[in-house]
């Protein structure tokens, strides 16, 4: 049932969702949203100062009865989901705020509640000066984290929070007073697990600290978790997780990082290596765990890798993965007026799938070595 009203809701929410909001939304992602952080603030006349907004609590505390007259269908039945309670430890626990979370219709709803903003700041700010937007005011948003620029920490602290704070108010919701902070882009901040900050007047994003570290501390859990498992089965738990996480920093100024990342893996796998074999010494650890891969530069020659037999009695060699071994590629972001609904803009994304398809490549390297 639900999935037959997000059908129905979900291009009225394209309709009047605000331009620059990314999160779940069709054809839109993180990298579009990164991208348009790095459009409003790369510039050296870009503003200086970026307000970062967190919303507490944001999917359990929005206000039932303004989210149901803002949604534009028959409600009885959205009333029910949001009223319907959750049961926990056999207990009935009644909802008397909030969207339930794990609903597929949920991120729509959120969306529905949070829209407007944008265009609040707009009418608010846009006032022009030599037909330039003098405040600088910019917006972005994904899913309930969000970011506003503007040229002065005065402007942001004195205008646009208490704007913000009003627009949050009328919807049930507030600012995390912990969370919410004004930075100048000098020292940078985090969005959507990546930094971005400006060095000497360019503007580098890179893959922020605490995202690195809660990465590697995943990996090192998985590693220890394993102590007795065979080295292909511990590559095929770790090269998901390292390709995808290099795939969604691969946009961005990540290539230190990736050797950063590479060589803290190898340590961690090293390792767990000597653990298992505490009465070797490291030249036959490396000679059993660790093989040359050709590639560009010379390939490598620490790449862990595991046996195991196949079918027909012959041995498969699978390697690890390394996150150097993705391509940085430029992504290149969606329009912020599009509709994905719209017949108007068919072409558009026509053009913008084939363009993605032809720039679409697996990693480099394989997952096997050949024997």
């Amino acid at each position: 049932m639900q999935a037959i009203y997000l059908m129905a809701l979900d291009p009225v929410a394209e309709i009047l969702a605000d331009p620059n909001s990314y999160g779940f939304r069709r054809e839109r992602c993180c990298a579009d949203a990164i991208g348009q952080c790095f459009t409003a603030l790369a510039r050296r006349g870009s503003a200086q100062w970026v307000f970062e907004g967190d919303i507490k609590a944001c999917f359990d505390r929005i206000d039932h009865e303004w989210l149901l007259n803002r949604v534009p269908l028959d409600t009885e039945i959205i009333r029910k989901w949001l009223k319907s309670g959750y049961i926990e430890k056999d207990v009935l626990h009644a909802t008397e705020e909030g969207t339930p979370q794990g609903g597929i219709i949920s991120p729509v709803m959120a969306n529905l509640a949070l829209d407007g903003l944008e265009t609040l700041l707009v009418e608010r700010f846009s006032a022009t000066w030599s037909g330039k937007n003098k405040n600088k005011v910019h917006f972005v948003r994904y899913a309930d984290d969000f970011v506003i620029t503007g040229t002065s920490q005065e402007l942001l602290e004195k205008q646009v929070k208490p704007l913000v704070e009003e627009f949050l108010r009328q919807r049930g919701l507030e600012l995390s007073q912990e969370k919410t902070v004004i930075t100048h882009i000098k020292d940078g901040f985090d969005f959507l697990g990546q930094n971005v900050r400006k060095y000497n007047g360019k503007l580098i994003i890179k893959p922020s600290k605490k995202n690195v570290a809660a990465f590697l501390a995943n990996i090192r859990e998985v590693v220890k978790g394993h102590k007795a498992v065979k080295a292909c089965d511990l590559v095929r738990m770790l090269n998901p997780k390292i390709t995808g996480w290099a795939i969604y920093h691969r946009h961005i100024c990540a290539k230190e990082t990736f050797a950063h990342v590479d060589h803290a893996i190898f340590k961690t796998l090293l390792q767990w290596c000597v653990r298992r074999h505490p009465k070797k010494n490291k030249s036959w650890i490396v000679a059993k765990y660790f093989t040359e891969v050709p590639g560009e530069g010379g390939g490598n020659r620490w790449t862990f890798f595991g046996k195991e037999k196949k079918a027909d009695g012959g041995i498969r060699l699978p390697i690890l993965q390394r996150a150097s071994s993705v391509h940085i590629r430029r992504h290149i972001k969606i329009r912020a007026d599009v509709n994905p609904y719209s017949p108007a803009d068919n072409d558009y994304f026509i053009k913008r799938h084939s363009h993605r398809s032809h720039r679409s490549r697996p990693a480099k390297g394989s997952t096997e070595v050949r024997i």
